[in-house]
């Protein structure tokens, strides 16, 4: 509600409509004089509580729940009351609550979505009502200075798939994540679902199901329907971001790759998964003292993930170590369902945006196949030795023994990033890496893991790689200085301020990323590198130095805080 110049807010509401309304309840904490102006006298107790106080009774409500998936909707219920009171508990309870509000809870209450519907939340586009859309949206948008849209078409939730209309439970998680860690104001956010329908036969064949019963909408129909959404966007907020989530593989780099020019557009999958993964990289060969180019990446799922953090660590080594495309692209070897992508496994086994990664048949004279003529894993890392080895296959177990143990002949510090989600689909378990490595390993993993006993008697902390340590700060910072685009070069200085962080580099026994307890510090770090980018790049639209972006930044970054409030029914704010 509050930042740190604004701390007296106008509001025109008062009585019942206060009270409901997430925005401007304060509960009990509104104050005496506050709860008489505002007609609140009768309608609450006597007793006036501190946001402290608040945090305390509301986290002993909460504990009384004892599974994720029953404090998930806790959480959800005091978001619909009272936006301060549930950011001020998440913020005291940053590392407990993030993994109940968002990944792995989270994609058990999309998968749940029209079992536990009470109430709506955000924007809900069908695609029958397609005619209506632009009036559907200005009446969800009207009066609202919208900044951040986050979009998704729910076909690739979180690992679980097609999830349907549930999908709008990962764009309202991330919004929240936005505000949480990036300081999003959360009125000025809007998620946003486009019911496409869904082939997911398990809701089409559900009676409660509450989005749109129908066989998910492909091809022509629906690229026009999601540039309707997006031309809305461009023409009534042109300087806002627009956040792709959960797109299909199919649709996820070919939707960026038509708008990213055209506004400032991210997608979370192809993008942000790759920077926080650049950076642990990065971290990790700081360790090692080599360099991201003298690395050879064997990358174990060449989905939307795992190409777009292909091409993340690709553009990463050529912007900092200066080689070629082609030099670059040589230093990969990704593994699909057909196995390592090579020349012979011809068009029909090789999407089109596999093509820069294809490997030559040459180099695997004598290498062991299937009847089909696929490598697999193990064999790719005898005959490659990789240095690093990221998976990003939701294939449980994976990287089995004799893999990890082939990996680690061939290299001093294996670099293995198991990064599936959620975690009972990791490709390995850290414990079991760091036993088969002798304790050399430097790892991240996609959900949290508990440290590991080395050899020596301490614990290795693993990394969490999750995309929470960046994401709100790519956006905050393309946000706040109004960027015409958010470019790759953006992206990349965030993700080197990211690193520049790691813990690892002044002890190489510590976790390559920062301690998830520190993500609201840590993407204020990440937001002015992306906002020193875009004005010296030339992106950004305000009338800034790169001098004054942290002073900025601090200025505005939305806080969990009750502002005091005066009655002005006439130029306050919550009008109709």
């Amino acid at each position: 509600m509050a930042t740190a110049t604004n701390r007296v807010l106008r509001v025109a509401i008062r009585g019942d409509s206060i009270l409901t309304h997430p925005r401007f309840n304060k509960g009990t904490a509104f104050t005496h004089s506050e709860r008489k102006a505002f007609g609140l006298n009768g309608r609450l107790p006597y007793r006036v509580n501190t946001l402290e106080e608040q945090c305390d009774r509301a986290y002993d409500q909460l504990s009384t729940r004892g599974e994720p998936i029953r404090k998930n909707t806790f959480m959800q219920s005091l978001k619909d009351q009272n936006w301060v009171l549930y950011y001020g508990l998440l913020s005291r309870h940053v590392k407990e609550l993030i993994p109940i509000i968002y990944t792995p809870t989270q994609g058990d209450a999309i998968a749940n979505y029209s079992h536990l519907f009470r109430r709506s939340e955000g924007l809900y586009l069908s695609f029958p009502e397609q005619d209506a859309m632009e009036e559907d949206f200005l009446d969800m948008t009207r009066g609202r200075d919208i900044q951040l849209f986050v979009v998704t078409d729910s076909e690739a939730i979180l690992g679980i798939g097609d999830q349907g209309v549930g999908g709008i439970g990962i764009a309202t998680a991330k919004s929240a994540i936005y505000t949480l860690l990036g300081g999003m104001d959360p009125s000025k956010t809007l998620p946003v679902v486009l019911d496409v329908g869904t082939d997911n036969e398990r809701l089409l064949n559900d009676n409660l199901y509450v989005g749109w019963p129908n066989k998910r909408v492909r091809g022509k129909a629906y690229d026009r329907f999601v540039d309707q959404f997006v031309q809305l966007v461009r023409k009534h907020y042109p300087h806002s971001l627009l956040h792709f989530e959960d797109f299909g593989v199919g649709n996820a780099q070919r939707l960026l790759d038509i708008y990213r020019n055209k506004h400032a557009v991210f997608n979370d999958d192809v993008q942000d998964t790759g920077a926080v993964t650049l950076a642990a990289m990065m971290s990790a060969v700081g360790v090692t003292k080599s360099k991201l180019s003298e690395q050879r990446y064997v990358v174990y799922g060449a989905g939307t993930a795992g190409l777009g953090i292909t091409k993340q660590l690709r553009d990463g080594i050529m912007a900092i170590d200066k080689l070629s495309r082609e030099a670059a692209n040589s230093r990969f070897f990704l593994l699909d369902r057909h196995g390592l992508v090579k020349q012979s496994l011809g068009p029909a086994k090789i999407r089109d945006a596999l093509a820069e990664f294809v490997r030559p048949d040459d180099e695997w004279a004598g290498v062991p196949t299937n009847a089909d003529g696929e490598v697999g894993l193990l064999d790719v890392v005898r005959h490659v030795k990789p240095t690093v080895l990221i998976g990003c296959s939701t294939h449980a177990g994976a990287f089995t023994e004799d893999v990890v143990r082939a990996m680690a002949e061939g290299t001093e510090r294996p670099i293995i990033f198991p990064l599936s989600n959620p975690s009972r689909l990791v490709e390995v378990e850290p414990e079991r890496a760091n036993a088969w490595t002798n304790g050399k390993a430097l790892m991240a993993t996609g959900s949290p893991f508990p440290p590991c006993k080395m050899p020596n008697g301490k614990y290795y902390d693993i990394a969490e790689c999750n995309n929470a340590l960046i994401y709100p700060g790519l956006g905050y910072g393309a946000m706040i200085t109004q960027a015409r685009t958010l470019s790759d070069t953006m992206i990349i200085a965030g993700a080197r301020r990211l690193a520049a962080l790691s813990p690892a580099l002044t002890d190489p026994d510590s976790a390559l990323l920062p301690d998830f307890s520190d993500a609201r510090k840590v993407n204020t770090e990440v937001a002015i590198a992306v906002a020193e980018q875009a004005i010296a790049e030339g992106s950004a639209t305000v009338d800034w130095d790169r001098e004054e972006v942290r002073d900025r930044i601090a200025e505005r970054q939305w806080i969990p805080e009750y502002p005091d409030f005066i009655y002005d029914p006439v130029h306050g704010e919550g009008r109709a």
